[in-house]
C-alpha cells in the first residue's frame, strides 16, 4: 500500500517543483543573456517527472518497510535532466540565449506551473471537503 496522500495528489505533485526548477533556469537564462559565451538550460521534464515518480513510488515501497515514514523527495538531484537549449541563431560571442524565446518559454512554464498548483489546489480542497463532511 503507498502512501495514501501521495497517491491522491498524483504525478502533479511531483511535477510542481519540477516546473519551479524549470522557471528557475529560465530565469537564469534571461539573467545571462549579455554575458559571453552562456549556454542556455532547459530542464527534461518528461524525463525528470518520470525520475520523479519512480522515486516516490520507490520511497513508498521504502516507507512500508521502515514503517510507513514518509520519504524525502529527491528533487535536489536534477543536475542530470538538465540540457543545452539550441541557439537558433549564432551570435559572435558564443552566448545561446535567445531573449524572446525565453521569455516566451517562461510565459508558458508560468502558465504550466499554475495550472498544477491549480489543480493540487483543488484536490485538497477536495479532501478537506471530504473531512470536514460539507
Amino acid at each position: 500500500m503507498s502512501n495514501p496522500i501521495s497517491s491522491y495528489l498524483g504525478l502533479q505533485a511531483d511535477a510542481l517543483p519540477l516546473r519551479e526548477q524549470r522557471m528557475k533556469l529560465i530565469a537564469s537564462n534571461l539573467a545571462n543573456a549579455d554575458t559571453p559565451g552562456y549556454q542556455a538550460r532547459d530542464l527534461d521534464f518528461n524525463a525528470a517527472l518520470a525520475s520523479a515518480a519512480r522515486v516516490r513510488e520507490a520511497g513508498n515501497a521504502t516507507a512500508r518497510e521502515q514503517g510507513n515514514r514518509i520519504p524525502l523527495s529527491g528533487f535536489d538531484t536534477l543536475q542530470p535532466f538538465e540540457v543545452a537549449r539550441i541557439a537558433s541563431q549564432g551570435s559572435l560571442d558564443g552566448n545561446t540565449v535567445d531573449p524572446d524565446a525565453e521569455r516566451a518559454a517562461y510565459g508558458r512554464a508560468a502558465l504550466e506551473y499554475r495550472a498544477s498548483l491549480s489543480f493540487l489546489e483543488s484536490k485538497v480542497r477536495t479532501l478537506l471537503t471530504a473531512i470536514t463532511g460539507q
